[in-house]
């Protein structure tokens, strides 16, 4: 069986089971607000005419956007029962 085809595992809470550290989460939920938030204040940038602005807040989406591939990327090829954390 595919990992594509395995049912979900859950918890006792009815919750969803994944094997993801809290780095990774920590990367995917900040990078998500902040990727949410460049794009808002860039746009506003582009609206107002701030040229500077907006390509700060280009290069922001584009740092964001590779953070949160990393980090999906890690928890996808983390072995099952290990972490990535230090210490």
């Amino acid at each position: 069986m595919t990992p594509e085809e395995q049912p979900e595992r859950m918890s006792a809470d009815g919750k969803p089971m994944v094997g993801a550290t809290p780095r990774d989460v920590v990367h995917i939920r900040l990078g998500s607000f902040a990727l949410i938030a460049a794009v808002g204040i860039g746009v506003l940038g582009f609206v107002a005419g701030l040229t500077w602005l907006t390509v700060v807040m280009a290069l922001a989406v584009v740092v964001a956007v590779v953070d949160i591939a990393l980090a999906v990327r890690r928890q996808s090829h983390a072995r099952k029962g290990t972490t990535t954390e230090a210490g």
